[in-house]
């Protein structure tokens, strides 16, 4: 009984002390739960919004891979992201000004036609963050406009990824042809194309061959396109076209139309014919394709989503350009997965001395560069 009376005794001392220790934390302003960002808000407060280009969210390739930055930011300073599907490009500057709306303290729109909502917005909300996605203010507005100090323009040079694209191509093709189409003739998408075709060009001149591109030509600045970032039985019918004229790698520069590509391939197993996808790795965007895909041409999106986020959370925000390279890891050239045995020892080497060749500035990978 005695022993119990003192187990009790000392129970009830150790409450008293762990009571006294809890309202001493509450004393201590240097103790929180919760992060707090430099600005003095908390990160879990922090309110992450993305306006997407037409084509949604789960387009398994632009912006989805943009979206993925942001929920990586969100998982890890803990707050809900939000995101907005724009269908056509007259719900842009709406979708825009609803985030305004909900004080949302970083919106990011995603795609170069949504540069001129994200202009004005920005012109008219001097005290909002915003980052855009395949844009720069200084080139690619009419009016060669002046940077915004509240918005983080993110660009990348997708034409480095695609010249090493354009030279596994040529040297993968069984037919001589290799094919490309586009969405919407934009700068953004003819930017892979232009690379695409230079690198096909190197690999010619470099090896006495003579590979044909269809689908783009650099010296008429012009090429093949569907007209939309949606419509999959346009790429299906455009890349039948493509196969018709023998191709057999294909690379599509058109989000989820380049789905219609994989169908139409499917459909011609006798073809024997390659997809290049672009923005992310095919394999992971369509895992169950990933026997078409022989590469991609990668454009790192999200982990810039990500870095402007986590900057935008933590006080550490700065407007201005950000161009993803070779260099920055930015861009990339896509894991060959299932056919890294069949691309040949000295193509991957070639591939490694072409893109330090890049990185040096010994090579340009933009015809009018």
């Amino acid at each position: 009984m005695r022993q119990r009376r003192v187990l009790k005794g000392l129970a009830v001392l150790l409450g008293l002390a762990l009571v006294a220790a809890a309202c001493g934390d509450d004393d201590d302003s240097s103790t929180s739960d919760t992060t707090e960002a430099e600005g003095g808000a908390a990160a879990s407060d922090f309110k992450g919004c993305q306006v997407t280009d037409t084509g949604g969210v789960d387009d398994r390739s632009f912006n989805q891979t943009a979206y993925e930055g942001l929920q990586q930011a969100a998982d890890e300073l803990g707050f809900e992201p939000s995101v907005l599907e724009s269908q056509a490009e007259s719900d842009f500057a709406p979708n825009i000004q609803s985030f305004i709306d909900q004080d949302c303290d970083l919106i990011v729109t995603v795609g170069f036609l949504l540069g001129g909502a994200t202009a004005d917005a920005a012109t008219a909300n001097p005290d909002r963050n915003f980052a855009i996605v395949d844009y720069d203010f200084s080139v690619d507005a009419g009016d060669a406009q002046d940077e915004f100090d509240n918005v983080k323009e993110l660009t990348f040079s997708t034409d480095q990824a695609a010249f090493l694209a354009g030279y596994v191509a040529a040297a993968m093709s069984e037919t001589g042809t290799v094919g490309t189409y586009g969405g919407i003739n934009i700068p953004t998408v003819t930017i892979f194309m232009k690379g695409f075709q230079l690198g096909i060009e190197k690999y010619n001149e470099d090896n006495d061959a003579d590979v044909q591109l269809v689908g783009w030509d650099n010296d008429a600045n012009d090429g093949l396109f569907t007209g939309d970032f949606e419509n999959q039985a346009n790429g299906r019918a455009t890349t039948e076209g493509l196969l018709d004229d023998g191709a057999d790698i294909i690379m599509p520069v058109a989000g989820p139309v380049g789905l219609g590509t994989i169908e139409a391939i499917r459909a011609r197993p006798d073809s024997n014919a390659k997809v290049i996808w672009v923005d992310t790795d095919g394999c992971v965007s369509v895992p169950d394709d990933c026997d078409l895909f022989l590469t991609s041409v990668m454009k790192n999106m999200d982990v810039a989503v990500h870095d402007v986020t986590v900057d935008a959370a933590e006080g550490n925000f700065e407007g201005g350009l950000y161009t993803g390279t070779l260099e920055n890891e930015g861009v990339a050239l896509g894991p060959f997965n299932d056919f890294d045995d069949q691309v040949p020892d000295d193509v991957k080497s070639a591939v490694d001395d072409l893109r330090q060749q890049i990185i040096d500035g010994d090579i340009t990978t933009t015809p009018d560069g």
